[in-house]
């Protein structure tokens, strides 16, 4: 494992002086009187607990980097020199048959009204962050052209600037909603779905009721947290007035806004930014069942579940309540996890990491199919970015785990697509994008692909950014077919755990999946011995 240094980080933007640092501590070996920085103990000293978090916040997004004794990439994938399953019925296997542009990487989640993606992939909670915010036409028009579902996250309504509620403070006008599901809609094209997700704030709000009596949306998310964080959802806000308003609608503000004391500090310039925090929930076996009753008589057709990276105790809850009372899709996520606003420590140092968590729920799906109990499907979620992570992910879990859940890897290309955009209005492209063009149809490989699925009189409406998120979409869609062919699953349900071997013993005492030294041994020993 690679020493962290918890002292000095670019999340947190600070640094050590010292080339030697004590391994716990992160603190310099030889820390001088008179040194100018900046370690966090350094930049702490004046900035307090804006050091707990990852800056500047609003441009960028995080994620953890501490590691584990063991990953994913303590997993490798099987290739075979024969063999064919999954192809569609009445076709034999051979080599004009079984080629990787033929196999099949649509999937589908739900009880018993499915929905289905052309890609195993979607995207993580895009909530109240800036980063969602500012660049959701990106993101939603992507997902939406990708054929890939969208999860709208916790508290945009409880955050809106525009929002009115009616006497029993349930919302009755959100804008910003209104615009997220819109865009997504406009542009979708029969795969996937956008769903919103709620948290303590949310369902006392009415945000449930809202998205579907406005929108008729079918789907709802009931959240339990993320890998990132084991608290409530946070965002900052610069202004007091802003922080007053929040304070107003019931959220949790830190340093309190209405406190003199605090306002004379932001006042002074000292306070730059207060904190909104969101309730930590609290759940229990027969509320929940309440709650997913309440959300069906509603109206929706699906219910999910997304929870964090707790322990074995909460993940068999999620497996176990999820299974009775018969939530479409239950979404697990592991440490260290990506946000735009989690403490920073506690992305470094809180949760069961993904590979643990997720071989965790496997044997405790497995464990519930043996005794005859029909399993929610799965999806998996926490640092996945590459097409190899996503056949690891769904072979590790199967038959059970039917796509993989992208957070920071789907919100870059819609970021990087953006700036593209910009650089081309300033003609300021950078030389690692101008080598391949100056042009939107010469820089975006999928650029006529976009145009074919959109049209051509409505490509001038589609925001660059969401080319990049086909584009990336597309290099996931395709090197997962590369992957399936090599290991001769030619659709995502024929790909099975042996389809992947440990590189390790830990790793094969961890998640069950064989060291790769007894990987088909008998069958080699037959082999040989006949």
């Amino acid at each position: 494992m690679n020493l962290q240094r918890p002292n000095a980080n670019d999340a947190t933007r600070t640094a050590n002086r010292s080339r030697n640092v004590s391994p716990m501590s992160g603190i310099c070996t030889r820390c001088i009187d008179g040194c100018t920085g900046n370690c966090e103990v350094f930049k702490a000293t004046f900035r307090g607990r804006e050091l707990i978090y990852p800056g500047p916040f609003g441009d960028i997004t995080a994620g953890g980097d501490k590691d584990y004794p063991v990953d994913y990439s303590h997993l490798n994938i099987q290739g075979y020199a024969l063999g064919a399953r999954g192809l569609p019925e009445g076709v034999e296997g051979n080599p004009d048959t079984a080629t990787f542009p033929s196999v099949n990487t649509e999937t589908e989640y739900g009880w018993d009204i499915k929905v289905k993606m052309k890609t195993p992939i979607f995207t993580g909670a895009l909530g109240s962050t800036e980063i969602a915010r500012k660049n959701w036409e990106h993101f939603a028009i992507g997902a939406a052209i990708s054929g890939v579902t969208l999860v709208c996250g916790e508290n945009v309504c409880g955050i809106d600037p525009a929002l009115e509620r009616d006497a029993r403070g349930h919302v009755v006008k959100a804008p910003d909603m209104d615009r997220r599901i819109e865009t997504y809609r406009r542009y979708h094209q029969g795969y996937g779905e956008i769903l919103v997700q709620m948290n303590v704030e949310d369902t006392r709000l009415g945000v449930a009721e809202y998205v579907h009596e406005k929108h008729g949306l079918e789907t709802i998310e009931l959240k339990w947290g993320q890998g990132a964080k084991c608290i409530g959802g946070e965002i900052k806000v610069n202004s007091l007035e802003r922080a007053l308003e929040l304070q107003k609608r019931g959220y949790i503000v830190t340093p309190d806004p209405s406190n003199a004391v605090n306002q004379a500090a932001f006042k002074d310039g000292a306070i730059k930014e207060f904190e909104r925090h969101s309730r930590l929930g609290f759940i229990d076996e027969q509320g929940f069942y309440d709650e997913v009753d309440r959300l069906r008589n509603i109206g929706f057709k699906r219910i999910t579940l997304k929870t964090g990276a707790y322990g074995l105790r909460e993940l068999a809850m999620a497996i176990k309540w999820s299974s009775k009372a018969k939530i479409d899709l239950l979404t697990i996520d592991g440490a260290p996890g990506g946000t735009g606003m989690s403490p920073w420590r506690m992305m470094e140092e809180w949760g069961m990491p993904s590979l643990y968590l997720h071989a965790a729920a496997y044997e405790f799906c497995q464990k519930l199919a043996d005794k005859g109990e029909r399993v929610p499907d799965i999806a998996f979620a926490g640092a996945f970015s590459s097409e190899d992570g996503v056949f690891k992910a769904i072979a590790l879990g199967a038959p059970f785990s039917k796509a993989v859940c992208m957070g920071r890897a789907l919100m870059i290309p819609g970021m990087v697509g953006k700036n593209i955009q910009q650089w081309l209005k300033d003609g300021k492209l950078p030389n690692t994008v101008s080598q391949f063009g100056s042009t939107p149809e010469e820089i975006f490989v999928n650029y006529e692909d976009v145009k074919a699925i959109v049209g051509a009189n409505e490509m001038k409406n589609i925001p660059l950014g969401a080319v990049g998120i086909y584009s990336y979409s597309e290099k996931i869609r395709v090197g997962l077919q590369q992957l399936m062919a090599g290991a001769r699953c030619f659709s995502l349900p024929a790909i099975t755990r042996q389809e992947l071997m440990s590189l390790t013993e830990e790793c094969a005492r961890v998640t069950g999946i064989p060291y790769l030294m007894e990987c088909y041994r008998d069958e080699a020993m037959q082999i040989l011995n006949s």
